[in-house]
Formats: C-alpha cells, sequence, structure tokens
C-alpha cells in the first residue's frame, strides 16, 4: 500500500508539468513530490537492519537514492527523476505482489530480484 502511495503521489506531481500557472506548477510538483518522499523515508526508516541484514541494507541505500532523486527533482522543477523514481517504484510493488502470490517460502529471492530490476 506505501508503493501504491507514493506512485499515486508522484503521478500527480507530472501533471503540475502542464499547468501553465507557475504557482499552480510549482504547487502540484512540490507537494506531491513532499508526499512520495514522506512515503519512502517511512519505508526506510521502518527497516529493521539487524534481521534484515544485507536485504535491509540495499533497500536502505535505494529508498536512499530514490529520496535524493526526488530531492533533486523537486529543487530543479526536472520530471525525468520523477519519472525514474515511479518506474523503480512500480517494479518494487510488482514484486512484492508477485512474492506475495507465490508464498513466504519464495519471498527472499522475490526481495532480492526486485532490488537488482530497481
Amino acid at each position: 500500500m506505501l508503493y501504491e502511495g507514493a506512485i499515486r503521489f508522484l503521478e500527480k506531481s507530472l501533471t503540475g508539468f502542464v499547468q501553465e500557472d507557475p504557482l499552480e506548477f510549482n504547487l502540484t510538483v512540490n507537494n506531491n513530490v513532499l508526499r512520495a518522499q514522506a512515503i519512502i523515508c517511512e519505508m526506510n526508516g521502518v527497516l529493521n537492519m539487524e534481521a534484515g541484514g544485507e536485504i535491509s541494507t540495499n533497500f536502505r541505500r535505494l529508498y536512499d537514492y530514490l529520496n535524493r532523486r526526488l530531492q533533486e527533482a523537486n529543487i530543479k522543477k526536472q520530471k525525468e527523476p520523477i519519472e525514474e523514481v515511479l518506474m523503480r517504484l512500480r517494479v518494487l510493488r510488482d514484486s512484492w505482489a508477485e512474492m506475495l502470490q507465490k508464498g513466504p517460502e519464495n519471498a527472499e529471492s522475490a526481495q532480492e530480484a526486485s532490488l537488482q530490476a530497481a
């Protein structure tokens, strides 16, 4: 659900790039990117680094990277970093959905595959 929320906010932020009013453009991009960043920071903050081992470390690096890209996109008001993060979040969301369908016995391999794809 968190991936879905971040994806939804980033999709909304992209609608700002078609706004002709500079205020609407800035508000739409800024507010929605900040909301997506808050979700990513929350996912990063709840990682269990002791129990998760290397997988948690890799997710932490990925979430930090996604957050930096969104920060850059928001400061420079660039569309490309938002699109990149969207693509990566969709891959993660789809990988988790696939893992849940296959069951917990395939969880670690699905997590590793989602990190490699993202």
